[in-house]
């Protein structure tokens, strides 16, 4: 007897599909994704007429909210006191002590904790102050 020998096909894995999905999926991470740099602290700048000035690299910048908390370079205070403020200044300097100081204060700060900033960097032989503002009618 003789009995014909029953041709096999090739297995193989179809690996269109699988990559048409990791592609999608790339896509949709790369649009969902945001690479901005936010802050802690929500921060409406008061108005001021004068021209922008660029900023030195190696300055401290604290970062006062409408409800009076402090951050000093991204880094959020414990609390409003005096003392932890300028502990966080000195943390920031380092062996620097001629870095400008920036203070970006809300427009519904007190008035209080822009004074004990600049108290505290005062207090720490700092004279390199300078106020955030923003352009008459320009909102970010």
């Amino acid at each position: 007897m003789n009995f014909k020998r029953q041709n096999r096909e090739e297995v193989a894995v179809n690996l269109t599909p699988l990559i048409d999905i990791v592609f999608l999926l790339l896509i949709f991470f790369m649009v969902s994704t945001t690479f901005t740099k936010e802050n802690h602290l929500s921060i409406d700048l008061p108005e001021a007429s004068s021209e922008q000035r660029t900023v030195a690299p190696q300055a401290i910048e604290i970062l006062i909210s409408a409800s009076g908390e402090y951050s000093i370079n991204d880094q959020a205070l414990i609390n409003h006191q005096l003392d932890t403020l300028k502990r966080g200044l000195q943390k920031a300097l380092g062996d620097n002590r001629t870095a400008p100081v920036i203070i970006t204060a809300d427009a519904r700060t007190p008035h209080e904790a822009v004074v004990r900033a600049m108290d505290a960097a005062g207090q720490l032989g700092l004279v390199n102050l300078s106020i955030t503002t923003r352009q008459p009618g320009k909102s970010e």
